[in-house]
C-alpha cells in the first residue's frame, strides 16, 4: 500500500444512512472489497474502479452485501 495514493472517499452507509469517509486505495487498480460500517458494523460492498491509462480513481460505488455490480 502506498500512503500517497490513499483518497478519502465520502461514503453513506446503504444499510444506516451514516456518512463517513472511507480511505480508497488506488495502487491496487479496479477491485472489490468490504467494508464494515463504522456505526451498524454491516458489511458494506466496495467496488472501486482506477484508470487503466492514468492510474488515477475513477469512481467507487458502495452496495448491500446482497447487491451485485
Amino acid at each position: 500500500m502506498n500512503e500517497e495514493m490513499l483518497f478519502p472517499w465520502p461514503a453513506t452507509c446503504p444499510y444506516c444512512d451514516t456518512a463517513f469517509d472511507l480511505l480508497i486505495d488506488s495502487s491496487a487498480g479496479s477491485h472489490e472489497t468490504w467494508e464494515d460500517c463504522p456505526r451498524c458494523c454491516a458489511p458494506i460492498q466496495v467496488q472501486v474502479s482506477v484508470s487503466e491509462f492514468s492510474g488515477e480513481l475513477e469512481d467507487v460505488t458502495l452496495g448491500r452485501d446482497d447487491d451485485v455490480f
